[in-house]
């Protein structure tokens, strides 16, 4: 079990980093680092023996944060920078019709099941609750009509002085 990355490499996070519960000042599941974001390797170490981790330090959010090998990537690996990940919820900007009938309007929002599309432009599956079921439904929808739900997401957490702890 030898490690990818050594002290100083510079790598990019492939995969939403969350909370998953050894992380102070934030809630199991809050987003700690997205999916794009580059850092340099602080530390290597094992954890049970079979898993490399990786002490990862971003320089932009200030935060040093626990990586497993299979969330980074070299930055030679060629990228798509997405604005969604699976899990986002997020609010259509335009109203989307099927054979001359609305069904999507604008400010309804949604769930991001996946990347249907890695060309330009970006197309994502994305769910949506039907009113009054409890069924759902799923469109195609391009990345340009899609915008994030803030109120929704969390990323980083502030202290009372506005200072940043990650």
């Amino acid at each position: 079990m030898n490690a990818c990355f050594d002290y100083g490499d510079k790598v990019r996070v492939i995969k939403n980093i969350r909370n998953d519960g050894t992380f102070m000042g934030t809630n199991r599941g809050d987003l700690i680092i997205r999916r794009g974001s580059v850092g340099y390797i602080k530390g290597v170490g094992k954890f049970l023996q079979d898993q490399v981790i990786y002490q990862v330090h971003f320089l932009e959010q200030g935060c040093t944060v626990g990586c497993r090998e299979s969330e980074l990537g070299d930055l030679t690996t060629p990228w798509v920078d997405r604005l969604f990940e699976r899990g986002d919820s997020v609010i259509v900007q335009k109203s989307l019709t099927s054979a001359g009938v609305v069904v999507v309007s604008v400010g309804d929002s949604g769930t991001i099941l996946g990347l249907e599309s890695n060309q330009k432009p970006l197309y994502y599956r994305v769910s949506f609750m039907r009113e009054n079921s409890l069924d759902s439904n799923s469109w195609l929808i391009p990345e340009t009509v899609l915008k994030l739900d803030e109120s929704g997401v969390s990323v980083s957490v502030k202290n009372e002085s506005g200072r940043m702890l990650c």
